[in-house]
């Protein structure tokens, strides 16, 4: 049987929507019943830097807009590359600002952080990374939070890499965030997807737009078997990039979503396959009955 996917959606997709109550997205509150209602999808990833300048009142609301939604926030994504092999004076302020972030997905019933590894790929960069990662996971323990590494540039670019870097942290909380995108520029989708998908707890359906009915960049149908072929069934969040001033939003993620339903359902039953089972539920089979 084939596992279940839930589809889900990057809030970041929808920045140019945010302050225009015509389409019924007036603020960021706004975004988790819009997102389930209109778009159908089923979660939110956020980006930190939509919650800059939130307080605990913020917060609070944020998760209450959700939970009335239905639409939970289910990950923060920090965007900004972190320096896990820092150990000048700077670390504890790093240390610190990823305890605050914990604390505000505590506060959002949200399950997971994703981060960036900044360092080169060199092998006492990969010893005080492993280091560093593990003694944010210990920090963010106390907020029940899954630390989930993204793939970037240099230490984690390699997919193979960033896998033995998973696994050198070792524990339950700690994770992958996969991209398509990231996956496509890797050189080889399939090899990277299979890797990363089975450490992920979420995986980012970067979506590039669609042309003449077919996804721009890469292929989405290799994208999305290659996770189901590692037995991925998590969440998978529509995240639209490179959205410019005559992007149709709305558009393109609704396609990208109808395509990956299309992609992630079981086939239906044919009519002879209802009675290839039935016949088994009668304790024989169908060549058996006259």
């Amino acid at each position: 049987m084939q596992n279940e996917i839930l589809l889900t959606l990057s809030a970041g997709s929808l920045r140019t929507l945010i302050g225009k109550s015509d389409l019924g997205v007036p603020d960021i509150f706004a975004l988790p019943a819009f997102t389930e209602r209109q778009l159908r999808l089923r979660g939110l990833n956020i980006p930190t830097d939509m919650l800059k300048g939130f307080g605990i009142q913020q917060i609070d609301k944020l998760r209450d807009s959700a939970d009335r939604a239905g639409c939970p926030v289910l990950l923060l994504m920090e965007d900004n590359p972190i320096d896990f092999t820092d150990r000048s004076a700077t670390w504890a302020q790093t240390r610190q600002r990823l305890k605050v972030l914990g604390n505000a997905a505590n506060k959002l019933q949200c399950p997971a952080l994703a981060v960036r590894c900044a360092a080169p790929d060199t092998d006492e960069a990969f010893e005080l990374s492993a280091k560093g990662i593990k003694q944010c996971v210990q920090d963010l323990d106390r907020f029940e939070l899954n630390l989930l590494l993204t793939p970037n540039g240099g230490l984690t670019e390699d997919p193979a890499k960033l896998t033995e870097l998973i696994k050198k942290i070792g524990g339950f909380r700690i994770g992958s965030y996969p991209s398509f995108a990231a996956a496509a520029k890797s050189g080889g989708i399939s090899k990277a997807l299979r890797r990363l998908a089975p450490y992920a707890q979420a995986i980012s359906a970067s979506i590039g737009g669609f042309k003449a009915g077919k996804h721009i960049g890469f292929d989405l149908e290799e994208c999305v078997e290659s996770i189901l072929a590692v037995g991925y069934s998590n969440t998978l969040a529509v995240d639209l990039v490179n959205v410019g001033p005559k992007t149709n939003v709305v558009k393109d993620i609704e396609t990208a979503r109808d395509r990956l339903v299309a992609l992630t359902s079981p086939p239906e039953l044919e009519a002879h396959d209802f009675k290839s089972l039935e016949a088994l539920l009668e304790g024989g089979d169908e060549e058996s009955h006259d």
